[in-house]
């Protein structure tokens, strides 16, 4: 059962319950720091790691709107298009141990006024995935989202792509519905699938990845011993299951 609360205006008409407190900042690019991995600004001097750790991997571009991109001076053309501008605003991921670059995320769609902010353009290379830093690395914007007070953190992707659809989920994001003919990315039909956790789920979501990053949830092979799925799946509202869309979970 959904119980939907509003208020009433003076008319008796229903209307969204008030929402206090201040708008929250835009994000300024600081370094975000995690156990396994850190975030910090992309910028062109990434270039060539970057280059050297996602060049010839073209699965990872498929979903992306651009790429794929395979030496240094596409890679900071591509850099200097969108560092010019603060949405999206970009981040490489960095392993803690080494300071390896593995990847990039970025913020987007980031809206201080209505409190709402997105994840997303996310590419990270083969040695990062199915790793700790992976997901650490959503966990540390959606920790400063929710941190700085956004109400509103959101995933979106394209519906066919089940290997997104299915992280949603694994990161605790319900999934909200499906845009259609939402996009035209490399003049390809694109219906977007929506999935979002709001700040009233952030606290039990914040116990579950801290619970699951936690060095004892990895054996020395360093295979988890609970998967994230697992904690998070009581946190979702809606599953892409419940709308009929059967992806396996793993």
């Amino acid at each position: 059962m959904t119980i939907l609360f509003f208020s009433q205006d003076q008319d008796g008409n229903r209307i969204g319950v008030p929402v206090s407190g201040q708008t929250p900042p835009y994000p300024d690019g600081s370094r975000l720091d995690g156990n396994w991995c850190y975030l910090e600004k992309l910028s062109v001097d990434h270039a060539v790691a970057l280059t050297e750790v996602l060049a010839g991997h073209h699965d990872n571009w498929v979903w992306l709107p651009y790429g794929p991109i395979d030496d240094v001076a596409a890679m900071g053309d591509w850099i200097n298009q969108f560092t010019s501008a603060n949405d999206p605003l970009f981040y490489v991921v960095r392993r803690q141990s080494d300071r390896i670059i593995m990847g990039v995320l970025s913020f987007l769609r980031i809206d201080p006024a209505n409190r709402s902010i997105e994840v997303g353009h996310i590419n990270f290379a083969p040695i990062m995935q199915r790793t700790p830093m992976a997901t650490e690395a959503v966990f540390l914007t959606m920790k400063w989202a929710f941190s700085h007070g956004y109400r509103r953190f959101e995933w979106k992707c394209n519906i066919l792509n089940q290997k997104s659809c299915r992280a949603a989920e694994r990161f605790g994001l319900s999934f909200e519905g499906v845009f259609r003919q939402a996009g035209l990315p490399k003049s390809h039909n694109r219906d977007t699938a929506w999935f979002a956790a709001i700040d009233s789920e952030w606290p039990q979501l914040k116990a579950n990845y801290e619970t699951w990053l936690h060095p004892d949830n990895f054996d020395v092979e360093g295979k988890q011993m609970q998967p994230l799925f697992d904690l998070n799946k009581k946190v979702l509202v809606r599953r892409m299951a419940d709308a009929g869309y059967q992806f396996e979970q793993k």
